[in-house]
């Protein structure tokens, strides 16, 4: 299992956009389109150098993203994991199922039902193995214990 920086830098990246525009994960992706998310992968090293405020800020503009009323962090009970933690569940459940291509796969995952349970703090779905939570979006759904 890899350890892809630039992957979890672009997963951290839309993460944080989400949570500033109040958007949900997949409407962020749908938004900065296939072009920018290869550019921020491509590029990620550089863009890494820079604040990740800087980062959205610049891409938010670019891309014209809008506010909207998604709000998971306001919805969250408890300690609210920061967008590093959310960034590397994505980066690693993209590495566990890519046969093909980064960005194919991280539209694949992100367009799936599994980015809205990633997105409820008030589970504990995001804290689970990455074996499991490959497995259950391999399955297409949260497998019972």
């Amino acid at each position: 299992m890899k350890n892809d920086s630039a992957l979890m830098f672009t997963c951290s990246l839309i993460e944080f956009i989400g949570r500033k525009q109040k958007l949900s994960r997949t409407d962020v992706v749908r938004s900065l389109g296939k072009e920018n998310i290869t550019r921020i992968y491509k590029y990620a090293d550089v863009l890494h150098c820079e604040t990740i405020e800087q980062v959205a800020d610049e891409y938010i503009t670019m891309a014209e993203i809008g506010t909207g009323e998604y709000d998971n962090i306001k919805k969250c009970k408890y300690e609210v994991p920061d967008y590093w933690t959310i960034g590397e569940v994505y980066e690693r459940l993209i590495e566990d199922v890519d046969q093909h291509n980064t960005i194919e796969t991280l539209h694949e995952v992100y367009f799936s039902w599994i980015s809205e349970a990633i997105s409820n703090y008030n589970s504990d779905f995001f804290y689970q193995p990455r074996d499991y939570i490959r497995e259950c979006y391999l399955e297409g759904e949260v497998l019972e214990g």
